[in-house]
């Protein structure tokens, strides 16, 4: 009974877990479900036309990759070839979601080329096989397809290698 566990088990993550050089199966994030800041629906079929940096947060983990966000933000990626999207995981945390959503709105107003989601039922956890209590951070490509990914804290090493990945991207 436990080798069946086992193998249903591994099947299962590797059914929804990401590839690299592949574009993730479509995730609406709507509703109940969350959405953007201004109560709109986000797909990732939006993730297309330009560089994205996704960053799938807790917000009791939003510190963690801090060095990363004022690297990119030093970095002034052109705005008409790069966007960063940050997808908060408010299932993974015990703030009440008011408090998250006012800093998301005021986040919103002072950086306007991100995109700020809620996914308020760790939908991209279940979909996508992201880390969930974590920090995670996905680069696509301008055709949608995942050419990085990392859950955790991204050393300064790894800061440089996603920032010359973004770069070496942008004119494709």
């Amino acid at each position: 009974m436990k080798k069946i566990f086992l193998i249903f088990t591994l099947l299962f993550t590797y059914a929804f877990s990401l590839t690299l050089g592949q574009t993730p199966p479509n995730v609406v994030l709507e509703g109940k479900n969350g959405g953007k800041v201004d109560g709109t629906s986000w797909d990732s079929g939006m993730l297309k036309g330009k560089v994205y940096v996704l960053f799938y947060v807790d917000p009791d983990e939003k510190d963690t990759n801090e060095a990363f966000s004022e690297a990119l933000k030093n970095r002034k990626f052109p705005y008409d070839k790069y966007t960063s999207v940050a997808i908060v995981n408010m299932a993974a945390t015990w703030l009440p979601n008011f408090a998250i959503e006012a800093k998301l709105k005021a986040k919103q107003k002072k950086y306007p080329n991100a995109i700020y989601v809620r996914d308020k039922k760790k939908v991209l956890v279940k979909k996508w096989a992201l880390e969930d209590d974590s920090s995670d951070i996905l680069v696509f490509d301008k055709e949608g397809r995942l050419i990085f990914q990392h859950a955790g804290k991204l050393s300064d090493d790894q800061i440089e290698k996603v920032l010359s990945l973004i770069e070496h991207n942008l004119d494709k």
